[in-house]
This record gives C-alpha cells, sequence and structure tokens, in this order.
C-alpha cells in the first residue's frame, strides 16, 4: 500500500489530506501543535474566487466556510497618516468574490472534515530524508511520498531546495481590540466591516482588520532591522514600554488615528516579513514536495499565501489521484504550482516594499482597486474551472 505522510496541520495540509480522503487514497498528517487550538493563529483571511474557494468547493466544503464566513469583511479603506480617507471599497449585496474567515475558524473547519485519528498531533518534526521522518517524540515514519506542508520554516523543503527566507525589512507588531464596537467605538468605526491601511509615506503603517465575534486584529509596522527593539532599549514583553515608544515614532501621526497603536487590549506580539526567493522552482526529487508557504512564502499582500496553500493541496491531491505513480503525480502538480505561484510571490514581496516606502506619503502605495480585484477573481476562477476540470 502507498503511504503518503503530510507534515503540517495547516490550511494546506489539511486541504492535501481531506481531498485525498475524498478519492479513496489514505493519508496521515503530523503537526507539532498539541492541538488543532492550541495556540493564537493570527487574524483574518479572505478566500478568492480564483483559487482557495476553489479548492474548498473541490473538497466539499463551500456550504461550511460560506456558514462562517463575513461577506461583508470584504469592505477595504486606505487612509493617510492624517486620518484622511483615499480609498474606499465597499462589496455588493452577495459579492462572494473574497469573503473573510478567521484563520483559527478556517483550520478547524478542515480539521473536522478529515477521517478520525487522520491528524497526529504532537508531532515536531526532527529531520527528514527521503522516504523517512524523524520525529522529536522519538517516533520514526517511513513513507513513499512526505509532502512538506510545514510552513516558512521547513524542514522537508531542504530535500528538494537549498532556498531559504530572508527578511524583506519589515517589522510589525501584532495586537487586538476585544469588543471592540462598545470598548472602542473610535477604532471600529476607522475599521468598518472589513480591512483599513494606513502608511505615512516614512516606512511606518497600520493595518487593522475585523474579525468576527466582535474583534479587531491591528498591525503596526515598520521598517527596521530585526533586533530594533535592543537598539531603542525596548522591553517588547512590557506594553507601557512599548506603547511610550511607539508614541514617538507615530508622533506626526494625527490623534484620531493614534489609537489605533496605543489602546489595545493585548501585548504587542513581535513578528516580521520573510520571503523565499521569487519564482521559486527546484528540480524533481522523487519521494518529497512541498505545498502552501512551504513552496512560497510570500509576503501578505494581496492574500494570496492561504489561497494559493489551499489549491496547492488540492491540486496535489487530484494529482495524485489521477496519475499511476506519485513521480508522476508530482511533477505534474509542481510544473503547475510554480507557473501559478512565482509571478504572485514577486508581486506581493513588490507590494509589501512599496506600502511601507520611504517615500512622498502622495507616492501609490498598495490596496489597489478593489472593485476591479473582485471582477479579476471572479473571471479567473471561470476560466479556471473551463480549462482544468
Amino acid at each position: 500500500m502507498t503511504t503518503i505522510a503530510i507534515i503540517g496541520g495547516g490550511p494546506a495540509g489539511l486541504m492535501c489530506a481531506r481531498v485525498l480522503q475524498l478519492h479513496g487514497i489514505e493519508t496521515t498528517v503530523y503537526d507539532a501543535d498539541a492541538a488543532v487550538d492550541s495556540r493564537d493563529p493570527g487574524g483574518t483571511l479572505d478566500l478568492h474566487a480564483d483559487s482557495g474557494q476553489i479548492a474548498l468547493d473541490d473538497a466539499g466544503l463551500m456550504g461550511a466556510f460560506l456558514a462562517l464566513a463575513r461577506l461583508e469583511g470584504q469592505a477595504k479603506s486606505r487612509r493617510d497618516h492624517h486620518g484622511t480617507v483615499l480609498t474606499a471599497f465597499t462589496p455588493a449585496e452577495g459579492d462572494a468574490a473574497a469573503p473573510e474567515i478567521d484563520r483559527g475558524q478556517l483550520r478547524t473547519m478542515l480539521y473536522e472534515h478529515l477521517q478520525p485519528g487522520t491528524v497526529h498531533w504532537g508531532h515536531k518534526l526532527a529531520r527528514a530524508t527521503p522516504h523517512r521522518l524523524e520525529f522529536a517524540n522519538g517516533v520514526t515514519v517511513e513513507a513513499d511520498l512526505v509532502i512538506g506542508a510545514d510552513g516558512a520554516w521547513s524542514k522537508v523543503r531542504p530535500l528538494l531546495t537549498d532556498a531559504t527566507p530572508t527578511y524583506l525589512g519589515v517589522s510589525f507588531l501584532d495586537a487586538r481590540f476585544d469588543d471592540v464596537d462598545t470598548r472602542h467605538p473610535e477604532v471600529a468605526a476607522i475599521v468598518g466591516d472589513g480591512h483599513m491601511f494606513a502608511a505615512d509615506g516614512a516606512g511606518r503603517g497600520v493595518i487593522v482588520q475585523r474579525n468576527s465575534n466582535g474583534v479587531v486584529r491591528g498591525y503596526v509596522a515598520f521598517r527596521a532591522e530585526l533586533d530594533w527593539h535592543v537598539a531603542a532599549g525596548v522591553d517588547i514583553a512590557d506594553r507601557e514600554s512599548m506603547r511610550s515608544h511607539l508614541v514617538k515614532e507615530f508622533g506626526e501621526w494625527c490623534p484620531d488615528m493614534l489609537p489605533l497603536i496605543t489602546d489595545n487590549d493585548s501585548d504587542y506580539v513581535q513578528r516580521s516579513f520573510w520571503a523565499l526567493p521569487a519564482p521559486l522552482t527546484w528540480d524533481h526529487v522523487p519521494g518529497a514536495t512541498l505545498i502552501g508557504d512551504a513552496a512560497h512564502l510570500m509576503a501578505p499582500f494581496g492574500g494570496h499565501g492561504t489561497n494559493l496553500a489551499l489549491l496547492d493541496g488540492a491540486e496535489l491531491a487530484h494529482a495524485i489521484k489521477a496519475e499511476s505513480n506519485l513521480d508522476d503525480a508530482v511533477t505534474r502538480y509542481e510544473t503547475a504550482m510554480f507557473a501559478r505561484s512565482g509571478e504572485l510571490a514577486a508581486s506581493a514581496n513588490t507590494g509589501l516594499t512599496r506600502f511601507f516606502a520611504t517615500t512622498s506619503p502622495d507616492a501609490p502605495h498598495l490596496p489597489p482597486d478593489h472593485a476591479q480585484e473582485h471582477k479579476d477573481y471572479q473571471a479567473r476562477a471561470a476560466e479556471y474551472r473551463r480549462v482544468s476540470r
């Protein structure tokens, strides 16, 4: 019997397992987390009609997705650091080009639609060699195909390529506002039903996102070295110390925008933007392949990362079903994946650089025209279905 091991229980790995099981193909997912909900998965995602939704449809999960999704969450606006609205987009009634869903909700939904026992939690991969996996808990697994869905710092990736992520020069602090409509009405008014992007043309920006259950996630971002807090003498774990520092750093922002930076209910969680070289390809290696961020980690501009991850998982599963052997299946999948991900990854990385550019605040920045973007999602989805099924 052919054995398939998926490393990573995020959207890519769980989607791949789901579609494989629909095809009657057994697989096991190994993940380092203790459980599906053992850590904060982050904010919200928009799932595109031309990619993520295609995978969900293939997996028979569009109904489950739409039961959780927020169509109104597609709304977006861009402001300058004085609070002036520069562009705004409100989705039309029934527009489902890119509905929003919380990351945790998506992961749990995918997990709950797998056969019981599919995911082996608490399995952190320590070492991977062709067809053999060694986990930190002492478990060793042999597999005919190892699918690396283990994200930015994949331990499967070195089997295929020497490429490693590089820092894109932008750090950000993840914070949240709870019960936002009651406790933080000024933040609720600025973010609206969806997203708000703001930049000052000096390498600083704020992104806030409406999540479910009255929560807004905020991202305070700026160009900086990785160890910026050391040079600044700031204790990231000390919320008040961080606030004092940010008030100085964002001193030219108007008072109406400052609550986005200072009034959060959580500590500031430090994160940073990394990406793999784009476009990234590799020569076929028997017995291993990559999906999602493990294959094409990119900046989160344009919202392509998770969407491509879901489509990767579904398309690899389809290829395994369609081809007579695993080598042909992986080659078929990788050829298509390289073609669709390379340009999008390069564009996302460029978008991040532009948004946080140290130029005039009048210079063009992302996000783009979202009304046209939604039309493009829908047109590409129709074309994809026409030529690929």
